[in-house]
């Protein structure tokens, strides 16, 4: 599959609005399964240039504190350990049970 040139959707708006149009052509019962394919080829490149455009974002303190207060991203405190998970047993067997 040959990338498709997605640098003319310059803003979110621009892929979101061709993502709509590529749904609604797709939805067509008149669109051919090869044009559907060629569509769907477009829209993962298109999401692809989304995501990339979404990783550069840098948000302003303010902004941050707004997503952080509708819950929309955690907040990004740097000192917050995950959980551990309980080590499998390195020799196959399963853990030894407490009941006796």
């Amino acid at each position: 599959m040959a990338r498709i040139d997605t640098s003319g959707y310059k803003t979110f708006e621009d892929i979101t609005a061709r993502l709509d149009e590529i749904v609604t052509t797709v939805r067509d019962k008149d669109t051919s399964l090869e044009h559907s394919l060629d569509l769907f080829d477009e829209a993962i490149s298109l999401g692809s240039r989304a995501v990339e455009m979404v990783d550069r974002i840098e948000f302003s303190d303010a902004e941050k504190e707004l997503l952080e207060a509708e819950g929309e991203v955690a907040p990004a405190t740097g000192d917050a350990e995950a959980p551990e998970a309980e080590a499998a047993p390195s020799d196959g067997e399963p853990p030894a049970s407490d009941e006796a």
